[in-house]
């Protein structure tokens, strides 16, 4: 009887767990459609500096 209680809280976690997921799925979508300005903004700033760090890296395994 104790198994089949355990069974069913770890099967309503698991449950909570994905509608939870579902949730915050559904709310990045409807973060990115309505800030999609502001995304591409933010995407443009970063590529100066992706582009610098990946030049340190290439740069620390080429003097190996």
């Amino acid at each position: 009887m104790a198994e089949e209680k355990k069974k069913g809280g770890v099967a309503a976690k698991t449950i909570l767990k994905i509608i939870l997921g579902l949730i915050f799925i559904g709310l990045g979508i409807w973060a990115i459609v309505g800030w999609w300005d502001e995304l591409l903004v933010l995407i443009q700033g970063s590529i100066g500096l992706f582009a610098v760090l990946a030049g340190a890296i290439t740069i620390a395994i080429a003097k190996e």
